[in-house]
């Protein structure tokens, strides 16, 4: 009880910096500082249609940084593609999770404690009352030795294929989801010489939502109100093929119209111009300070 209490503050707490109404914060009036902006692309390497608009994101966008995630069935592409663009700043998207209904995907190692009877990841972080008979992967009780093993594969498995790999972050926040697994994962963060996911930067709210009608409207109506400081906008760009119409679970079953809206508004002239106007500055983990 203890635990998911300190989980509950540390929820509120984060909530409460999400949402300050402090002079700094998202929809207050612009102070006339320096704003500095960290465009994230997530998930590659679960599908082609998520690994091309990634790319395009960064090539022909605004995104400085993407994810990848190693277990996924299309990572070899993704480190083809990012071999590509050696200039894009690439993380890897530590995956302890398998959320969609119909594709899934497990761990390197051999890992008992982290994966349900058909050897696939748990579906989501914590059970959910919106997600009946899921098990969530904090409730499995997961060792972490295994946790450990499995951390340590991915990364080297990215830094096997990937020679640009700055920083690590946690997909669905697995990962750093209670005060051990975080210690955890910065210990093999600072293990490889690289950076955790910075928590020092202020959070970019998730304008619109996965129920979002025009994203790229909505993401220049937010960038035109952008205060000064650091922040970071982490997404999800796609195409909506038929690859991806096929993804989805509980609450989240029109995965490919979101992340299509996702990938113009990160390619969308009317963003770019948005940006240049205000004077915003774009960069990526390897930009920041350790």
């Amino acid at each position: 009880m203890k635990y998911f209490s300190q989980l509950l503050f540390s929820s509120i707490v984060l909530l409460s910096a999400c949402f300050s109404t402090q002079p700094n914060s998202l929809l207050a009036a612009d102070t006339g500082g320096e704003i500095q902006l960290l465009m994230r692309s997530d998930d590659m390497g679960v599908s082609q249609s998520i690994n091309e608009a990634c790319i395009q994101s960064y090539r022909d966008g605004v995104a400085r940084s993407i994810e990848v995630i190693v277990t996924g069935a299309w990572f070899l592409d993704a480190a083809r593609l990012l071999k590509e663009n050696p200039g894009c700043d690439v993380g890897v998207h530590l995956c302890l999770t398998s959320e969609w209904d119909y594709c899934k995907w497990g761990p390197l190692t051999h890992a008992p404690t982290l994966v349900d009877s058909d050897g696939y990841f748990w579906p989501i972080t914590r059970t959910r009352s919106s997600q009946p008979g899921s098990t969530g992967f904090l409730e499995a009780n997961p060792d972490l030795a295994e946790v450990e093993a499995e951390l340590r594969a991915q990364i080297e498995m990215a830094l096997k294929h990937l020679p640009n790999v700055t920083h690590v972050s946690a997909h669905m926040g697995a990962a750093t989801a209670s005060p051990e697994l975080r210690t955890l994962t910065s210990r093999i963060a600072s293990e490889y010489r690289l950076r955790l996911e910075s928590q020092e930067l202020q959070r970019f709210p998730r304008i619109g939502g996965i129920h979002s009608q025009d994203f790229e409207s909505e993401l220049v109506a937010a960038l035109g109100k952008l205060g000064a400081g650091t922040w970071m906008l982490v997404e999800h760009p796609g195409f909506d093929t038929p690859e991806l119409r096929g993804f989805g679970h509980v609450g989240y079953e029109n995965v490919a119209q979101h992340r299509a809206g996702v990938t113009k508004a990160f390619t969308s002239k009317k963003v770019k111009t948005t940006i240049q106007e205000r004077g915003i500055q774009l960069i990526s983990y390897a930009d920041l300070k350790n």
